[in-house]
């Protein structure tokens, strides 16, 4: 079951498509962060829902927002895909422990080993303000988003 709207949002500390370390707490306080978790790089969905996210980046990684993109994916494979679709925002690798960060957020299929389709708005006190789940075939709606953060 996925984190509730209210709660805590869950700290974590992962890789990204560069090698950086990237911690969630360090945007408390500053920016709000849109956590997007998907499958896996490469294929269909995944693909064109990193694509609408890139096309509107703007609206999602400017001077209050930022995007984090997590899948379980290693980090070689994120950095092929980000330099592949030209993706200009962390793409975290949630790789090992195996899905310790999805698992966390209630998005990890257990079963398939990769997350589901989960999005969280957090706020700059770390609060999740909103979130949707979708199952893995299910594309998301960036339109939703950004309307959950313009509404902070």
């Amino acid at each position: 079951m996925a984190i509730e709207i209210g709660a805590e949002a869950p700290d974590f500390e992962l890789k990204d498509n560069h090698g950086r370390t990237v911690r969630l707490s360090a945007f408390r306080g500053a920016k709000n962060v849109v956590l997007f978790f998907y499958p896996f790089a490469f294929t269909s969905v995944c693909t064109g829902e990193l694509r609408a996210l890139r096309d509107h980046l703007d609206t999602f990684v400017n001077d209050d927002t930022q995007l984090l993109a997590v899948s379980n994916d290693s980090i070689h494979t994120l950095r092929v895909f980000a330099e592949q679709e030209d993706l200009e925002f962390p793409l975290l690798s949630d790789f090992w422990p195996h899905g310790e960060v999805s698992r966390a957020y209630g998005v990890l299929d257990e079963d398939k080993g990769c997350a589901v389709r989960g999005t969280f708005v957090i706020d700059t006190a770390g609060v999740v303000r909103w979130s949707v789940v979708n199952a893995l075939p299910d594309a998301r709606d960036v339109d939703a988003y950004a309307k959950a953060l313009a509404a902070l």
